[in-house]
């Protein structure tokens, strides 16, 4: 069976609809930064993600290739992630969609190497013949964070967000969104295949203990 990052850290893709507490380990990523309103049809965001894909499953069939990569295991790829701010605001407003800064991730196996994604870059440009240029080896610690499933539509997410900022309080804690620190999503269904109100997506915030 191919392994399941989902499946095999429930911890950090399966989280409860209640809010927890979670510290988060170093992880490397493919990513694309952008701007802009992710609904933009044929925009920035829609762009970036048909490059990370592309790039991902170069990587995934690779083993089908002539070109083996050292330590390969076979894997589903992990889900579509992604990590948002806009200036001077703390946390995020869903109200100015316009203003979103991003960084669009996939988390890569363990077995990628920089080596390994340079050829993967290499492969995807000279199949697809278009440019990856803007593709990035990401590597990322995000280490303490509060976290809950949501369920419905992105546009409601200021309640869960607003009921994770409560717990957050109750348990000690205070947003720490400083630099290298986002409001953070994990998107676990396909809004080509799912109604928005069954729509399953991880929020993940940055905390700090109140006081440190």
């Amino acid at each position: 069976m191919p392994f399941d990052y989902k499946k095999e850290y429930k911890e950090f893709y399966l989280p409860p609809k209640t809010p927890g507490i979670v510290t988060v380990p170093a992880m490397n990523f493919l990513a694309v930064r952008g701007q802009g309103d992710p609904n933009q049809e044929d925009g920035a965001y829609k762009q970036a993600l048909g490059m990370l894909y592309a790039v991902a499953f170069t990587i995934k069939m690779s083993r089908k290739g002539q070109h083996q990569l050292e330590g390969y295991f076979d894997y589903v790829v992990p889900p579509l992630e992604g990590l948002w701010w806009q200036e001077n605001t703390r946390g995020v407003d869903y109200t100015r969609k316009q203003d979103f800064q991003w960084i669009s991730l996939i988390r890569l196996p363990e077995f990628v190497t920089r080596e390994a994604f340079d050829w993967a870059i290499r492969e995807a440009t000279e199949k697809k013949q278009q440019d990856f240029s803007k593709v990035e080896f990401f590597s990322w610690g995000e280490g303490l964070c509060v976290q809950c499933m949501h369920i419905g539509p992105y546009d409601a997410e200021p309640a869960t967000v607003a009921a994770m900022n409560e717990y957050t309080r109750a348990q000690g804690y205070e947003a720490d969104f400083v630099e290298g620190r986002f409001h953070h999503e994990i998107y676990l269904s396909d809004v080509r295949r799912c109604s928005p109100e069954r729509l399953k997506t991880v929020i993940r915030q940055p905390v700090r203990r109140i006081g440190l």
